[in-house]
């Protein structure tokens, strides 16, 4: 086996592929805020603690065998990668790290495979992180890391060796939907916003709702979080998309701008789609817009020209906007609107890469509306709906078991009281009475947001 092969990297290509990988990295503790400021003041820090969580679980598993089963030689079908074959990273510590010799090492593609690691990492850990916001208020945090754990190692590192692909095979024989089916997903729209969407939306089903949901009002407590949290998130999305051309090219250029032009449409769509049907176009909105746009244009950043990038963003925001109003009609406390916006914004976008991809963009392949017929259409639907299934049945077998065994959910006296005193014995904020006395138990008005509840 030959794969990583030993050479030289190019360091152009290696200094960008850092810098990408820190960025998709810096999207986690920037999700940390955007779900952070949408809970109550009393859960603030729990929310936030899932997402650091999240690094820590994932981050220890993806060096250990994670890798290895999503890019590791196919076992199979290209369902599974060899988790023995880098267990540890091992075998890609090899040649001259240390600038002794020629400064060979173990290279994937142009970048040391080292880099090729950090850089998929840091989509295993976001991806896990995505789903806490569908749980917020009501789960153990012990319970949230078994889950996370145990939902990376059965369904995230398996579906990222479906999925991923570099230069077009994952390994020599990886990723059937990549390599066998041929779908196109440049960046994560199955494996990362469908899969963990839907995963969000079984975790609901099985946890339950709120105490009080819908009645009871759960606004966010702090808007400007929310919205610094949108900002970390798109600036680190540059790495996120135009990090998956794994290389500086002409690719990478290509995701960069159609990230910026979809994003902006669906900041637009969102905002237009609430004034229409609200009177008012929200804080809360334009951040959600925001991030609808992204995971839209996540699997056809390469795929599609700025006219496929606008009809991507606006699509994604209208859709997403109409989604998360589901849940009411529907029962399921899906928090923080992990659902609508991930999985539709998921669906949406690896779904229209079969209408408006064109060969124009650095793919080269054309959707229906530019004369590639159904071809790729179907091929993204059925990448799409695998995953989700998958994603569905062995989200609730983990879930089912991890609540057989510790539980999932904190008593009700805690969830009345807030999670972040039962979970981490903390508040997030000291608040003080006029007298300058420390005030226990207070808990600050709501944020002021019309429109959208969460």
């Amino acid at each position: 086996m030959d794969f990583p092969t030993l050479g030289a990297p190019d360091t152009g290509d290696t200094a960008w592929m850092l810098m990408a990988a820190a960025l998709v990295l810096l999207m986690t503790p920037g999700l940390a805020f955007f779900y952070g400021g949408m809970v109550r003041a009393k859960s603030v820090l729990n929310m936030i603690m899932m997402s650091v969580g999240a690094i820590g679980v994932v981050g220890v598993l993806w060096a250990l065998f994670g890798y290895s089963i999503a890019f590791g030689n196919d076992l199979g079908g290209g369902l599974i990668g060899d988790p023995t074959e880098f267990f540890g990273l091992g075998g890609l510590f090899g040649g001259d790290y240390w600038g002794e010799t020629d400064g060979a090492v173990p290279v994937v593609g142009t970048i040391p495979a080292l880099v090729f690691v950090a850089f998929q990492g840091m989509f295993a850990i976001i991806t896990v992180a995505l789903i806490s916001g569908a749980v917020a208020d009501r789960m153990k945090y012990g319970a949230w890391l078994l889950f996370a754990g145990l939902w990376a190692t059965v369904v995230y590192f398996p579906v990222a060796h479906w999925v991923f692909s570099f230069d077009g095979s994952t390994a020599e024989t990886g990723g059937w939907i990549a390599n066998q089916l041929e779908a196109i997903d440049f960046a994560g729209g199955t494996a990362v916003h469908i899969n963990a969407g839907i995963a969000g939306l079984v975790l609901v089903l099985i946890l339950g709702n709120r105490r009080g949901w819908p009645k009871t009002p759960f606004r966010p407590h702090n808007l400007p979080f929310v919205m610094l949290g949108a900002a970390l998130l798109w600036f680190g999305w540059f790495g996120f998309n135009a990090g998956s051309a794994v290389g500086s090219n002409g690719a990478t250029g290509a995701a960069f701008l159609t990230t910026v032009v979809a994003t902006a449409a669906a900041l637009l769509a969102w905002l237009l789609v609430e004034k229409i049907r609200d009177g008012h176009a929200t804080t809360l909105g334009g951040a959600s817009g925001i991030v609808a746009g992204l995971v839209a244009i996540t699997p056809a950043a390469a795929s599609v020209d700025v006219f496929g990038a606008i009809f991507i963003g606006v699509a994604s925001g209208v859709l997403a906007a109409l989604a998360v109003g589901l849940k009411y009609r529907f029962g399921y406390d899906d928090s923080l609107d992990v659902v609508g916006v991930h999985l539709v914004g998921g669906l949406v976008g690896t779904m229209l890469v079969g209408l408006v991809a064109t060969d124009a963009a650095p793919t080269g392949i054309n959707g229906l509306f530019y004369g590639g017929g159904f071809d790729q259409l179907w091929r993204q639907a059925v990448g799409a709906g695998a995953v989700l299934l998958y994603s569905l049945v062995a989200t609730a077998v983990i879930a089912l078991i991890v609540k057989a065994t510790i539980g999932l959910r904190v008593p009700a006296e805690a969830e009345e009281g807030g999670v972040d005193e039962s979970e981490h014995a903390e508040t997030a904020y000291d608040f003080v009475a006029h007298s300058g006395s420390p005030v226990t138990g207070r808990t600050p008005a709501p944020a002021t947001v019309a429109a959208r509840e969460v």
